[in-house]
């Protein structure tokens, strides 16, 4: 199943909800994300499924009580069930049938001219929250995470630190490669990071010490959400690959770099990233990013193309995603100040080498069993230029043996890599002349100082 442009995508559908009808909205009604909330007066275990339109956030259980998807309801699989979570993981194994009726029928409602909720005082006021009031949980309960490397220019710009004369390993043009994180350590937007401590070998003619991350980083990646996939034992054609694909979100895969470099060989990443990885609340339908569809990343000459089990015709048309990534830096100074936010990058995922489908078909080639609910990002994103660079480790390095050049704030203060109390900020967003501009949110978080 191909995701087709059609009448959800059209640019002059409009929302009673106003604020839905900004042109800068992250949320107009072309796009519709889900994530998990619960309100300020609840606790965190009361979190259940919302959507986004606008400054609002739509409660979907309560219009699930007043009979607003009686059609899409199954007494053995009641709807209910799915949309009273703290996790998008039960709607997610009930197929796109259902998650993508439940997004049909919101945004019938929501439409300019249809007074069903708005024209209900009583329903409205309890199904169509401020988005100001209500906290946003990790959307997912995520039973698997995997992190590609996806980025032919990341993979570049980091081997080229370590191996000027070799780069790229002779399988990364050939294989996506990626490595199973630690779900246990996701977080939702805004959570605080402790810096983390570990062992270190600052200097390679004395023996590793203990203690705090002195090189903390930052990767800017995206991640898509995993719907119902393969079963154990059997694979993912790349044909069938977005099939099972929910939606897309952002991740930050907070990294210790001084602990990577003294830890990743043999076996590669490990303490240096299970610390801590954030994820944006909202996950973008796949459907939503229709208009957004580019190529896949087009191989210079002289590269190999992919096996026949990682091709396939729409792959090369249509198998990257154009979305506008931005990472922004305040530090605490900055914000006692009241300065803003200072944009430190800016690229686009269209640069990937690898698209989400052949992640995912070779994942599950081996007969991996992919589930509802699975996490998959796509490796720190950069892009051609140094502006597009997704992280400081990359930001801040000049080339082979030069000195790192730190960068700027405009309190004249310089960071090489992050300091503590420093938030970074991640943002995206997808525009096309002909569309609405569709958003996925901010994924944010605080660095605390390390527990010593």
């Amino acid at each position: 199943m191909h995701h087709a442009i059609d009448e959800s995508h059209d640019p002059n559908l409009k929302s009673w909800v106003e604020s839905a009808n900004d042109e800068t909205t992250d949320f107009p009604l072309q796009n519709l994300p889900f994530g998990v909330f619960h309100t300020d007066d609840e606790e965190e275990g009361d979190g259940r499924i919302g959507m986004a339109i606008g400054d609002r956030v739509v409660d979907l259980l309560e219009l699930c009580e007043a009979g607003a998807f009686d059609d899409l309801d199954d007494e053995e699989n009641p709807i209910d069930e799915d949309l009273d979570a703290p996790a998008l993981s039960i709607l997610l194994m009930s197929g796109r049938e259902r998650w993508g009726g439940i997004r049909d029928r919101v945004r019938e409602l929501l439409t300019h001219g249809n007074d069903e909720l708005a024209g209900e005082k009583e329903l409205l006021e309890a199904a169509l929250l401020p988005m100001q009031d209500c906290r946003m949980l990790v959307p997912g309960e995520v039973g698997d995470y995997t992190d590609f490397y996806a980025s032919v220019h990341h993979a570049t710009n980091v081997g080229s630190m370590f191996r000027p004369d070799n780069p790229l390993l002779p399988n990364y043009k050939w294989i996506p490669i990626g490595y199973h994180g630690r779900a246990s350590s996701l977080v939702a937007s805004g959570s605080e990071i402790r810096r983390p401590c570990g062992q270190t070998r600052p200097d390679e003619n004395a023996p590793p010490v203990y203690g705090p991350c002195k090189l903390l980083d930052y990767e800017l990646e995206v991640g898509c959400m995993m719907g119902p996939a393969n079963e154990r034992g059997s694979r993912l054609p790349i044909e069938r690959a977005e099939e099972a694909i929910f939606g897309i979100c952002l991740v930050n895969d907070w990294s210790a770099r001084d602990m990577q470099k003294w830890e990743y060989q043999p076996l590669g990443p490990f303490l240096a990233k299970s610390f801590a990885t954030t994820v944006s609340p909202w996950v973008v339908p796949i459907e939503a990013l229709a208009p957004f569809r580019t190529p896949a990343f087009v191989r210079p000459e002289g590269d190999p193309q992919p096996l026949d089990y990682l091709d396939s015709k729409h792959n090369r048309e249509s198998g990257g995603i154009d979305i506008t990534l931005e990472v922004l830096i305040a530090s605490k100074q900055m914000r006692d100040k009241g300065i803003a936010p200072v944009r430190v990058s800016v690229g686009s995922f269209k640069h990937m080498y690898w698209t989400f489908a052949q992640m995912l078909t070779h994942h599950a080639s081996n007969g991996c069993n992919m589930e509802a609910g699975d996490l998959i990002a796509s490796g720190t994103v950069s892009g051609p230029e140094k502006e597009s660079r997704g992280c400081l480790l990359e930001m801040t390095w000049d080339g082979p043996g030069k000195p790192r050049k730190p960068i700027e704030l405009p309190t004249g203060e310089t960071r090489t890599f992050l300091e503590d109390h420093d938030e970074v900020i991640l943002k995206g967003w997808c525009e096309r002349e002909g569309y609405r501009r569709i958003g996925f949110g901010v994924c944010d978080g605080v660095i605390l100082p390390a527990r010593t």
